[in-house]
């Protein structure tokens, strides 16, 4: 679940008691990635309010594309599959198992994917950006402040998975329920958790992985 020890649910108190309620009132499980902040509950408190801000500014299509197009260039399966899931309510399962096989999706814009590739451009290699990229992106059709949105949701996704793969955080047991070809596609790093961990620590109801459209004030991904 992580390398570092976290604090079970029964023994939080304070900020990092009202951080994992909250987590699990969304979930009915409280997902491993918000036991990992219980060292530095505030950071996850900036996180999220970083997150709210930047989602302002971008539809919950475009947040997902970039996001998830930014998850599998970092190698995240943690917000490669959170953001997977989120955005089959959006465009289908088959365009998103298109996108993490590396496919084209058949209803993608074709300024959509010009974004998704320079999103994965940022995420990979943003030293190898260009000027060109970015009249390509102009040409498509996206003004000047959504380039600039674009650019900070690639780089704000991360921090957010450097953290996890860096903690050795795994993704939360409750996604090996999704479809397995999709499933498979969006593990694009660390293993999917071998067991829910609620029945390892808080004993927190069981519950399926939700949609990480929600607003960040209760989920942070």
């Amino acid at each position: 679940m992580s390398f570092l020890h976290t604090m079970p649910l029964e023994q939080a108190t304070g900020e990092v008691r009202a951080m994992y309620e909250r987590q699990q009132a969304h979930f009915g499980y409280l997902p491993n990635y918000a036991r990992a902040f219980c060292h530095r509950p505030d950071v996850m408190a900036s996180w999220a309010a970083l997150l709210a801000t930047i989602r302002r500014y971008a539809e919950p299509r475009r947040f997902e594309l970039v996001t998830l197009a930014a998850a599998q260039t970092l190698g995240n399966s943690y917000c490669a599959l959170a953001h997977g899931q989120a955005l089959t309510a959006l465009v289908g399962t088959q365009d998103v198992q298109a996108i993490a096989e590396g496919r084209e999706p058949r209803t993608l814009t074709d300024a959509e994917r010009e974004m998704v590739a320079f999103a994965r451009k940022v995420a990979g290699h943003a030293t190898e950006v260009t000027e060109s990229d970015i009249d390509r992106l102009r040409a498509a059709g996206f003004a000047d402040e959504e380039i600039f949105d674009i650019v900070v949701m690639a780089a704000a996704r991360a921090f957010f998975t450097k953290v996890l793969d860096g903690l050795g955080v795994e993704a939360d047991a409750a996604y090996r329920e999704m479809t397995p070809r999709l499933r498979d596609a969006l593990t694009v790093g660390r293993p999917i958790a071998a067991g829910p961990p609620e029945a390892r620590s808080a004993g927190s109801a069981k519950g399926s992985a939700k949609a990480s459209s929600a607003e960040p004030a209760t989920k942070q991904q």
